[in-house]
């Protein structure tokens, strides 16, 4: 068994999804090599009228994502983009350090910004990706013209919503085939209609030499070694004290740092809450904040609305 699939083979489909019926743009892996030697890894997109366009906009992922969940936001905005595999998510490479916090993962965000873009972006973060979107833009603001960030804040409580993408993620780590992940998905309420789940899945996972399927990102693999090590607690227990450890990072610092327009969409049954919303309002008075018809993973459920507001910030 072997990935002898085509991972932009899914656009066509995509683009049905949402009756795009332009012409598909031209979609590009890029690789690069960071100093430590790991690499990172990211989906140039440019219009077919504009196959040379260099980004425009840069997007974040959220944990246990890829670039890939940006895809049909990207085919509704029609505008060249770069989606940025975080490192120990996609094709990026695990770090050996374990540390998947927004001040860790910043700085290798910002190196991939620099060699694949030439101005500053409209940097769009969802989950992790927008604690570390905030984190590149206190650090590195000659890179973001503005921010977006989805449907996270520093405060959110680890123990609410997130629990279930924490749980999800807190079970086996290899798999006879995808069907099987596919079918976890669903049960799970993720992934919305089966050819989603599926898509997903694909773009998610991969195929070890002796055959099982299992997960790219590292979480998975953290929370299952963190329960081997802990068996007499609960496998998801693990998994919060992750998404615990990723919010305890510097976040309301970074928020509190940017100097350039910021945004915050969240979907009405996400993960941020309303009090949590208001929280974060009254820290960050100059913040704009959107509520939409969403859960947690906007990009998926609202592609072509997000692309929309994204278009509106001048993208």
């Amino acid at each position: 068994m072997t990935d002898d699939f085509d991972e932009f083979s899914f656009l066509p489909a995509q683009a049905a999804d949402i009756a795009f019926d332009g012409p598909l743009p031209i979609g590009e892996r890029l690789t690069l090599t960071l100093p430590d030697g790991r690499t990172l890894s990211a989906l140039r997109w440019a219009p077919a009228s504009d196959p040379e366009g260099l980004p425009l906009v840069t997007f974040l992922h959220g944990a246990g994502l890829n670039a890939h969940t940006w895809d049909t936001t990207i085919l509704a905005l029609g505008l060249p983009a770069l989606a940025i595999d975080l490192p120990g998510h996609g094709d990026s490479s695990w770090r050996d350090d374990l540390r998947y916090v927004a001040s860790a993962l910043a700085p290798d965000v910002a190196a991939g910004i620099r060699a694949w873009t030439d101005r500053p972006q409209l940097l769009v973060g969802q989950s992790l990706g927008g604690l570390t979107a905030a984190a590149v833009a206190a650090a590195a603001g000659e890179l973001v013209r503005e921010l977006v960030v989805i449907d996270i804040t520093p405060g959110i409580d680890p123990n609410g919503n997130a629990q279930q993408i924490a749980q999800f993620f807190a079970g086996p780590t290899d798999w006879a085939s995808r069907d099987e992940l596919v079918q976890r998905a669903l049960q799970f309420g993720l992934g919305g209609t089966p050819a989603a789940a599926a898509r997903g899945v694909y773009l998610n996972s991969r195929v070890r030499p002796d055959g099982r399927v299992e997960w790219k990102h590292h979480f998975a693999h953290l929370a299952a070694a963190r329960a081997a090590a802990t068996p007499a607690a609960p496998a998801s227990a693990a998994s919060g004290d992750t998404v615990a450890t990723v919010l305890a990072d510097n976040g309301w610092s970074d928020l509190g740092a940017v100097r350039v327009p910021l945004t915050l969409i969240r979907g009405d049954h996400g993960y941020v809450t309303d009090d949590e919303a208001a929280d974060y309002v009254r820290r960050l008075p100059e913040a704009t904040v959107v509520v939409v018809d969403s859960g947690h993973n906007v990009q998926e459920e609202l592609p072509v609305e997000l692309a929309r507001m994204l278009a509106a910030r001048g993208a």
